[in-house]
């Protein structure tokens, strides 16, 4: 009997687990396999802090100490696309870090800028990071900063290795995807509520003390620097600024008209059951006047 029990703790222990609590449900389709990967100088150059970076055939690794932090930028400006990356975080305390994978075009439209956000707000010993999502459109509304922010936790360790995150952009909607997993759809209600001017993508890292971390409850603390964000296998796909107007947009689902698939919202509806942190839909705080996608 005892020799049975202890084979079984063995199992326990070198079996993982199947349990659906810890891990989304298949997806059924991968868009990223749809998609070439590119080098680092393929699609992008540096944008700021070049001494904080290092760039090698696999990729691009960034960091942020008390001199600097760094950013780079995609050679050409899209309106409409697939963009993924395989990013890996620092380990340990990274509160008040921001590591950033996103599109915009603030340089082209200062402070009246669209923005799509894929964020790593830094952490303290021993808690998750959290992925924050968020859109802008034309940077604010009636004076108003108007961000859309929904925030998750993660059903793995980004520290531990690395995983693909993209944005799908289309016309019709925008996609946040974890490893092909859809963790978010934004729809185009109406002109005023989604982006629709061109935009490049960008990664960076940075500090953002005043609030990436607990509201700003805790700072970056360069004892431990360097915080370095790793970026590899790049993918952006679809129709540049320059493009005809033949382009036709990428799509997330097997449907070239877009949309998720049965499996697909089934798989994103359980991240927002087990990892969901923040909906600004859901904050009876805000100003939602400004949000009217909110209203039902």
């Amino acid at each position: 009997m005892a020799i049975f029990f202890l084979h079984f703790l063995l199992l326990l222990i070198v079996v993982p687990s199947t349990n659906a609590g810890y891990w989304p449900p298949s997806p059924g389709y991968y868009p990223s396999s749809k998609f070439r990967s590119m080098s680092f100088y393929q699609g992008f150059r540096n944008l700021w802090g070049p001494n904080h970076q290092n760039v090698d055939n696999n990729g691009i690794n960034i960091w942020l100490d008390r001199n600097s932090g760094s950013g780079f930028k995609s050679i050409k400006p899209f309106r409409s696309g697939y963009f993924g990356a395989s990013i890996k975080l620092q380990p340990g305390y990274t509160a008040g870090v921001i590591t950033a994978f996103y599109l915009s075009n603030n340089e082209a439209h200062p402070g009246y800028h669209d923005e799509v956000d894929i964020e790593f707000l830094g952490t303290t010993f021993g808690k998750p990071y959290t992925l924050q999502t968020n859109v802008y459109i034309r940077g604010s509304g009636d004076g108003k900063i108007v961000g859309r922010e929904m925030k998750f936790h993660l059903w793995f360790d980004p520290t531990k290795e690395f995983h693909h995150y993209a944005i799908l952009w289309s016309p019709r909607e925008i996609i946040f995807l974890v490893d092909d997993v859809p963790i978010r759809r934004y729809a185009r209600k109406s002109i005023a509520t989604f982006p629709l001017r061109p935009m490049w993508l960008y990664g960076s890292i940075w500090d953002a003390s005043s609030w990436a971390t607990e509201d700003g409850k805790y700072k970056a603390d360069y004892r431990y620097q360097p915080f370095y964000g790793k970026f590899t296998n790049f993918k952006a796909s679809g129709c540049t600024a320059y493009s005809s107007r033949w382009c036709h947009p990428v799509s997330a689902s097997p449907s070239r008209s877009g949309g998720l698939t049965r499996q697909q919202r089934q798989a994103m509806n359980w991240v927002h059951s087990h990892y969901l942190a923040y909906d600004y839909c859901r904050d009876s705080k805000r100003d939602h006047s400004l949000t009217p996608e909110c209203w039902r």
